[in-house]
């Protein structure tokens, strides 16, 4: 354990790291301080790679004893999508007891100010970087995400948008001064005098209701701008996923209790299988924020029934890409192919719908039928993940047998292009890897409609044959306006075009990627530049992250006093 820092060491410390955050969300230029690449770890305390795997096996089968209060049962079952029993227990938690607990410590944090906290989140960022190793592996075997994916996303990319979240927090903060002086003159009399103070104060608890597929990446952001804004934060991880996030919390307890603060401003709510305590957190009277990414069924119901807090969702919504022309045919298929099997699709920003005019497309390479184009997807993904070892490493395993089921269903919904198989992984025999699969539809047929016009959550795409670009961009229109969308792509070497979708997606925001050949995709952002979401349609109520993401979980108090 690190020797305890006080709450001015670590401002002293982590002030530098804040100041750049700062100009990178203010800038939008790219900047990281955790390194992507795992042969980066090793030194100044961080684990490197063969420490960080002991790590993991360490806690495997062990009881992970956070020393929260009302703990009144030890629960877990996880079991990974690799096919290894994790075999780790957590405290299942009296409500009635840990909650006035978390409440306890809040004062304390408040008085503390933005900076002393950014500064503690800074600090345990930096601690779970270290670790960053054994953060991997446990992403790994939760999400089934392959392994330089779960170091990448559940890692390094997961810390960006965690302190990402804390930077936003912390201009929102300062945006008003501690103190004013206030004097309205009065002509002959004497003015009007008051000394104001303005303190940030916090909502109360935050909930962060956890997601399988990404624990540290989609929870970060809630937990850090939560906690950077004086809320006590209480994560609640998916049940087979809670691995991630009970490290996450044991890391911040440490360092809250080291830097003189409440550990319980930090604190984990594992459940016993089937017991369903997300509704029930969610509407209690402590809880004054929630943090929630999932289905849209519980999104809308959380946002519905949880109104003594404000709720931010990330929900399900339906990707798309428009490809209407292209001077680089090859980099098309190419970025596509990769952007359609990373993670077997399983991420909420994969593009599904590909809007194809049925008469074809130009490109560098000549015109292109709509089937010629299905087709040469179709090969570009099978040449792509033709080597097994190559497809382990991309793929990643099915996270749950629901995504199997909806990949084996899709065959039925049309004319397949590209047949999902099976890849066995020589190093887990027992996880489930599937490739992509590629089925066309046909907008001028009702019956079509159905399928392209939901979700189909996993490594099922829909090549949608529609009669123009017009007809495209209407269906893009209707389909984010009605399901949302966290991504939308465009392919056009038409200036007119490229205008109609950006108009499109500036009336029902939605985040635009226009002509990606190289080596960014439609499915992946960046922290401090790129927004994950727009809050602007069904998707998501929020983007991560924002001014408007973090500004209402604290409020502003006004003390004015008579000078």
């Amino acid at each position: 354990m690190a020797a305890p820092q006080t709450a001015h060491e670590l401002i002293a410390k982590h002030r530098p790291t804040l100041d750049q955050a700062l100009e990178a969300i203010r800038t939008r230029a790219y900047w990281s301080p955790h390194p992507e690449h795992p042969k980066a770890y090793g030194e100044h305390g961080s684990l490197d790679a063969a420490a960080g795997k002991a790590a993991f096996d360490a806690v495997l089968g062990t009881r992970l004893d956070l020393d929260q209060p009302g703990t009144d049962d030890w629960v877990g079952d996880e079991t990974s999508p690799y096919g290894i029993e994790l075999g780790v227990t957590y405290p299942h938690a009296d409500l009635d007891v840990l909650l006035p607990a978390m409440k306890a410590g809040q004062a304390a944090w408040r008085d503390a100010g933005p900076e002393a906290r950014a500064a503690v989140c800074l600090e345990i960022v930096k601690r779970i970087s270290d670790r960053t190793h054994e953060f991997a592996h446990a992403v790994m075997h939760t999400s089934g995400q392959a392994f330089m994916m779960a170091f990448q996303a559940g890692g390094p990319h997961a810390q960006d948008r965690g302190l990402e979240a804390v930077a936003y927090a912390y201009a929102e903060q300062v945006r008003t001064p501690e103190t004013a002086e206030w004097s309205k003159p009065q002509g002959k009399r004497d003015p009007l005098n008051l000394t104001k103070t303005f303190t940030a104060v916090p909502r109360g608890i935050g909930l962060v209701i956890g997601c399988n597929t990404f624990p540290t990446w989609n929870g970060y952001p809630g937990l850090f701008a939560s906690l950077a804004t004086g809320n006590a934060v209480l994560v609640k991880p998916h049940p087979r996923a809670v691995l991630p996030l009970a490290l996450t919390v044991q890391v911040a307890r440490e360092v809250l209790a080291e830097a003189g603060f409440d550990p319980n401003l930090v604190a984990l709510a594992a459940e016993r299988p089937g017991e369903g305590i997300a509704k029930t957190l969610a509407t209690r009277p402590e809880i004054r924020v929630v943090d929630y990414t999932g289905s849209t069924a519980f999104g809308d119901w959380l946002e519905a029934n949880a109104r003594q807090a404000q709720v931010y969702t990330e929900k399900a919504g339906v990707n798309t890409v428009l490809v209407e022309s292209t001077d680089d045919y090859q980099g098309m298929l190419a970025n596509l192919a990769f952007s359609l099997s990373l993670y077997s699709g399983q991420m909420c920003t994969t593009p599904q719908n590909l809007l194809i005019p049925r008469e074809g497309i130009r490109t560098d390479q000549g015109h292109k039928s709509y089937d010629e184009v299905a087709a040469d997807l179709a090969r570009a993904v099978d040449g792509l993940l033709g080597d097994d070892a190559r497809a382990n490493a991309l793929l990643g395993a099915i996270v749950n047998p629901d995504v199997k089921a909806r990949l084996e269903a899709a065959t039925e919904l049309g004319e397949v292009a590209l047949a999902s198989r099976e890849i066995a992984n020589p190093d887990f025999p027992d996880a489930v890897v599937r490739t992509p699969v590629i089925v066309k539809l046909d907008a001028a047929k009702p019956d079509d409609e159905a399928a392209y016009t939901s979700e189909c959550f996993g490594p099922v795409s829909f090549a949608v044959a529609v009669d123009s670009a017009a007809d495209a961009l209407e269906l893009l229109r209707r389909t984010i306006r009605e399901q949302g969308a966290m991504t939308v792509g465009a392919y056009t070497t038409d200036p007119e075009v490229a205008r109609a979708v950006e108009e499109v997606c500036l009336e029902e925001p939605a985040q635009l990627s226009l002509n990606l050949t190289g080596g960014v995709y439609v499915n992946q952002t960046a922290a401090f530049s790129d927004f994950h979401g727009s809050g602007g349609n069904p998707a998501a109520n929020a983007a991560l992250t924002d001014g408007a993401y973090v500004a209402n979980r604290f409020r502003v108090v006004e003390v004015r006093r008579q000078a």
